[in-house]
């Protein structure tokens, strides 16, 4: 029995949609399938393929338009992020000190994941909050594979200078101590995707305190390791 919602003319688009969902359909097949009118059919369908939903193949048949799988891509749960859900809590756990994955978003960093350490003093950064590019060790990892024209955008003003991201893609990942915030220190090492840039910062970040003036010989070999899993998770997914 043919499910209604009460609204003709969207009835009618979902039957149009529906008619064409498995195979393109010349007007006479869209009719055919859809048990619409011709006219009406093929006003529906012209609609549709002006605003992207419905397009047409060489042969001019109709078929599914392109803003289909753009819509289906925003939704699909994106795989970097979905990985940092276990991979972020299990660094955590091991450094007992908070986590962060960030995204670079032009000028900006946008933490996109993180777990919190479940008490005492820690740094809290709020998943979408967006810090700057000119400080911290994040910002650094996702600087330091930039083209040198980049990095000189940012190096002038920054907190950091061109020798330690030269430091950081040495050795595979950065730190910084009251960098970013006064008495806060971390470290991070890079996301690479499947061209080989890089896509992602994962961090551990505390008090000075904890994870003293140099944060690297604490926690560099479980951050590089996150980095290698979520790295591997992306290359995966593609």
């Amino acid at each position: 029995m043919e499910q209604t919602s009460g609204v003709g003319v969207v009835d009618k688009v979902v039957r149009v949609m529906d008619a064409i969902e498995h195979a393109p359909a010349t007007l006479a097949e869209l009719v055919a399938r859809s048990g619409l009118a011709r006219p009406t059919a093929y006003r529906i369908a012209v609609a549709l393929e002006r605003h992207g939903y419905v397009e047409r193949d060489s042969q001019g048949r109709f078929q599914v338009g392109p803003r289909i799988p753009a819509l289906a891509a925003r939704v699909r749960p994106d795989p970097l992020e979905h990985a940092a859900g276990l991979v972020l809590p299990r660094l955590r756990d091991t450094t007992n000190e908070s986590t962060q994955l960030y995204r670079r978003a032009g000028d900006v960093r946008r933490c996109v994941a993180a777990a919190e350490r479940a008490s005492g003093l820690r740094d809290t950064v709020p998943v979408g909050a967006e810090l700057p590019m000119t400080a911290g060790s994040a910002a650094q990892v996702l600087l330091a594979w930039e083209p040198a024209e980049e990095v000189a955008r940012y190096v002038e003003r920054a907190r950091f200078d061109a020798a330690v991201l030269t430091t950081v893609r040495r050795r595979g990942w950065a730190a910084s101590v009251g960098e970013r915030e006064s008495g806060v220190a971390s470290v991070s090492a890079p996301v690479f995707g499947p061209d080989g840039g890089v896509v992602a910062a994962v961090s551990v970040s505390g008090p000075i305190d904890r994870l003293t003036r140099q944060p690297g010989r604490l926690h560099a070999a479980e951050v590089v390791a996150a980095a290698r899993a979520l790295t591997a998770a992306v290359n995966r997914a593609d």
